[in-house]
């Protein structure tokens, strides 16, 4: 029924399409491979806060007239300044942070649960009393939390 040359044209659209199909498949795959899940944020208390030396500020003590002069003495005042540290504490780990933004830090509530997720160098901080805002707190130090089979161990 069919002539030769129609029957060819026929099974070159059709391993066009098988073709396509293939390709199309391989596509979905590979983009499914490479879509990474959100990390999922852990919960931890803010446990307490205190205030850490973060730096000096120095004030000198000279005047326009004295430097003009050359009588001012070189005298400096200098004072320590001060940074809100927290200490946060998840279910295998208490972590001591800082706030990053050092001009605005918000005061965080003390005893409430936290969400966090810690990505590059920073921890992305969000505590839902206060609003949704993540918020960037730089690590100063993590500690090992110890379990509670260990310490009711040692107490015995």
């Amino acid at each position: 029924m069919w002539t030769g040359a129609a029957e060819q044209s026929i099974q070159a659209v059709a391993r066009r399409t098988m073709k396509t199909r293939i390709l199309m498949t391989t596509l979905l795959l590979a983009s499914l491979a490479q879509a990474k899940e959100p990390k999922a944020h852990q919960s931890g208390t803010l446990l307490q806060m205190d205030s850490a030396e973060c730096g000096v500020e120095e004030n000198s003590g000279k005047s326009v007239v004295g430097e003009l002069v050359g009588t001012d003495s070189a005298h400096k005042k200098t004072h320590a300044l001060l940074c809100q540290e927290y200490l946060l504490q998840s279910e295998t780990v208490i972590y001591r942070i800082r706030p990053r933004d050092e001009k605005h830090p918000v005061l965080l509530p003390v005893g409430e649960k936290a969400q966090f997720r810690i990505r590059k160098d920073k921890m992305l901080l969000q505590v839902e009393d206060v609003d949704t805002k993540e918020r960037e707190y730089s690590v100063v130090s993590m500690t090992p939390r110890q379990d509670k089979s260990t310490t009711a161990s040692s107490n015995k």
